[in-house]
């Protein structure tokens, strides 16, 4: 967020914001220089109006501004369309919504760094030790605490622990649709293998990367929202990813 932002409170009062529901930020913000997996585009912003340039080009006492921005399908907090990693998957926008949202479980496997792998064991003890069960249908979010130790040093995008090929066909088999992660990839850093990504494209589910604040949620089910926008064959998509928890 920029210094200059400051937090927007109805001119009524900041009661009118209040829920009955908890909702947990799980997005990173998009801003130029942010690191970013080096297979994708970087991003960048232009102004194309501000307040004074639209009442000079339209007329006026009153202005308009508004950002363009040139992003990857990939950028930040983001999931995957299953033809990114599929030749003959689906895109994006073929995809039902139940992909993106759903009841979850977060697991805690943050005591595993790289060099180390998220292997099966790893996983199953994790589980085990959280007290949950994972149900067919489930979202699951694996708290690495990479974005916490690395984020924003470009470190992020060059070392981090990932699915062993076994890993992520155990979580497939337990019926999951959308494995979830606190790191660039749900790959290791050194799997030139993407073997993550290559047991998604053959159960044919999704992944979610570059999520934050999993801290908050280890050893709870909730709520995950991440929906992504409809790029016609799209790739993938920037999401606002959220908890929401019942207090």
């Amino acid at each position: 967020m920029s210094d200059e932002t400051t937090m927007a409170t109805p001119k009524l009062g900041a009661d009118l914001l209040e829920r009955s529901t908890r909702v947990i930020d799980l997005s990173i913000e998009i801003y130029e220089g942010m690191p970013i997996w080096p297979g994708h585009q970087l991003p960048y912003m232009f102004v194309n109006q501000d307040h004074e340039g639209f009442k000079k080009r339209w007329g006026g006492d009153i202005g308009f501004e508004a950002h363009n921005w040139l992003i990857s399908e990939h950028t930040g907090t983001h999931t995957d369309a299953v033809i990114e990693y599929d030749p003959a998957g689906a895109h994006i926008d073929e995809m039902p919504l139940e992909f993106f949202y759903g009841d979850a479980v977060c697991l805690d496997v943050s005591h595993v760094r790289h060099p180390d792998w998220l292997t099966r064991d790893v996983l199953e003890a994790a589980l085990s030790s959280s007290g949950l069960e994972i149900r067919r249908g489930d979202i699951v979010c694996l708290y690495t605490g990479t974005g916490e130790r690395l984020y924003p040093d470009p470190a992020y995008i060059k070392t981090y622990p990932g699915l062993t090929r076994e890993g992520a066909v155990w979580l497939a088999e337990q019926g999951v649709v959308n494995i979830a992660i606190d790191q660039v990839s749900i790959d290791h850093s050194d799997d030139l293998e993407y073997a993550g990504h290559m047991v998604c494209a053959q159960y044919g589910i999704v992944n979610t990367e570059n999520l934050a604040n999993l801290d908050q949620l280890v050893g709870q089910r909730f709520m995950f929202m991440g929906l992504p926008l409809p790029f016609d064959r799209g790739t993938g998509s920037p999401i606002r990813a959220v908890a929401i928890v019942q207090d």
